[in-house]
């Protein structure tokens, strides 16, 4: 299977673009970037700024958050298919967990400059995300 097949595939599992044809599936297969990463690696720091959008290939990782007192909480966990830092494809702000692979994790990166251009190619997309976005947002809203 080509490296983009692979990827449309794992895109197609992923809740964000479960709405996207084939076709839009395969626009943004070609502007991910791939990064293995090893246990216990930072995939991202929190705090820094928010490089781009990021989907769990394979392996495990967990957000966890350091709080004012100086303690630390895992506010998520993340599998193949599962996905985070979807603020960061809508503006440059920090990120607000670190992210740290609990195994041998293939990640799957859009950098926001190239999510963008793809937007800009394609609104249709761009229509599909922000909806599924909002979806998730009542959710994490209806959960607090």
């Amino acid at each position: 299977m080509a490296d983009d097949d692979r990827i449309v595939e794992i895109l197609a599992n992923v809740p964000l673009f479960k709405n996207l044809g084939r076709r839009q599936l395969s626009s943004l297969a070609r502007i991910f970037v791939e990064r293995q990463c090893a246990e216990g690696e930072v995939l991202v720091p929190q705090g820094r700024d928010g490089y781009g959008f990021f989907v769990i290939a394979s392996g495990a990782a967990k957000a966890v958050r350091l709080r004012n007192d100086g303690s630390e909480t895992v506010v998520n966990t993340f599998g193949p298919s599962d996905f985070f830092g979807e603020l960061a494809l809508l503006d440059d702000g920090p990120r607000t967990a670190t992210v740290i692979a609990t195994e041998p994790t293939v990640c799957l990166i859009l950098p926001r400059v190239n999510f963008l251009g793809a937007l800009r190619r394609d609104g249709d997309i761009a229509v599909q995300i922000m909806v599924e976005l909002a979806k998730r947002f009542r959710t994490a809203l209806d959960a607090s």
